[in-house]
Formats: C-alpha cells, sequence, structure tokens
C-alpha cells in the first residue's frame, strides 16, 4: 500500500505537521526538514487563543431533534463503536476514516438533516462507555446521514497556536454544523473526497 496516498503534510507557519490516515500517526517536524511525500495543505494562520476559545462555561444546549432521528442514531452509534473495536488496533483510525467516507455518493444533506443528526448522535452518545470524542462523534453522525441515504460534508482538519486536531461537519457552504464559533479557526486536511480539500475547493482553486 502506498503510504503517500494516505499522507497529509500540514504546512503551518512554523513546523509541518504529518498525519498518516492509514495508521492515524501524527508527528511534528521542522519546515527544513526531510523532504515528506503526500497531500499538501497549507494551514491558515490563526492568531494564539491561549485556550480561551476552546474553555465553555456551561454546556451547549442539544436542539430540537425528531423522535425518529433520535431513534435511528442508535444503531448509527452501535456500528461506529463497532467499527472502532472490531479489527486491529493499528487500523482504528482508517476504519473511523472509511465509514466517514462511506456516503460519499449519495445526494448531500440538507443542513437541517445534518443538524439533526449530530444533535442525535450526541444524544445517543451519552451512555457510550468507551472514549468517545469528536472522531467518534463526526463519524457516527455520517454514518447516520449515509443510513438515511444523504452525502454528510464530514471534515478532519488542524488549527494552530497550540496545534490540535478535531473532527466536525459542514453544511453545503462550509458552515460547521452544531459546533463553536473557534471551529472556523481549523483547516480541513481530509474529506470524504480523500486527503486534501473537498473536490469541490480543487476545483474552485483550479479556476
Amino acid at each position: 500500500m502506498n503510504a503517500a496516498a494516505h499522507t497529509v503534510v500540514a504546512i503551518t507557519a512554523s513546523a509541518r505537521v504529518i498525519i498518516n490516515y492509514d495508521t492515524g500517526n501524527t508527528e511534528m517536524r521542522r519546515l527544513n526538514g526531510q523532504p515528506v511525500t503526500g497531500t499538501i495543505v497549507h494551514i491558515r494562520p490563526s492568531a494564539p487563543t491561549w485556550g480561551t476559545t476552546e474553555a465553555r462555561a456551561t454546556l451547549t444546549p442539544n436542539g430540537y431533534t425528531p423522535l425518529h432521528w433520535r431513534l435511528a442514531a442508535i444503531p448509527a452509534v452501535l456500528l461506529t463503536a463497532a467499527v472502532r473495536a472490531c479489527g486491529p488496533r493499528r487500523r482504528r483510525f482508517r476504519r473511523l476514516v472509511q465509514l466517514a467516507r462511506s456516503g460519499r455518493h449519495f445526494v448531500p444533506a440538507t443542513r437541517i438533516q445534518a443538524e439533526y443528526a449530530v444533535r442525535a448522535v450526541r444524544r445517543a452518545s451519552y451512555a457510550m462507555p468507551t472514549a468517545w470524542a469528536c472522531l467518534e462523534e463526526s463519524v457516527a453522525a455520517t454514518a447516520l446521514l449515509a443510513l438515511a441515504g444523504r452525502r454528510a460534508e464530514w471534515r478532519h482538519g488542524l488549527a494552530t497556536d497550540p496545534v490540535r486536531l478535531h473532527a466536525w461537519l459542514v453544511d453545503a457552504r462550509g458552515r460547521p454544523v452544531e459546533e463553536p464559533e473557534d471551529t472556523l479557526l481549523y483547516t480541513a486536511t481530509y474529506t470524504p473526497d480523500g486527503p486534501g480539500p473537498a473536490c469541490r475547493a480543487r476545483r474552485e482553486n483550479a479556476t
């Protein structure tokens, strides 16, 4: 298997962050170090936050979600948990990324459908006994939309100062779904279309 096909080289102002989407391995290297083969993504610079934009004083309220979405979220969460747990540990990240891409050929979800999916998954995830973070939550939301025959605009990306990773959903206009405002600080490094920006963004950059 060609490792370069699954590798993103995220270029920041002060370093390179190498993300292997096959193994989940992430490492930081100097800008002038040994070249690394992979998809190059230039990370937008952002002002240092010192953690202030990430800290929340209150829990984010979970808005209205129809009952059928809440019920459908249960098998989506269980599916994501099974994909995460079954198989070699070293391939866990790869399996979750593949699940996040599973509905990429479907009709795109609307904004409200994506909101319902994220809310329903968060509600269904409350009882999960295992580690359950943004990656698992966002993948479960994409799985729920795929079960509904819809494509989710899943994103995995990076922000700087400090360097941090995040996984989330956006709508057709690229706006984060059910996420705090600081999510706009992240640059996508992987989407349902593969490493790098979404296909639409690639076409726009080429014109």
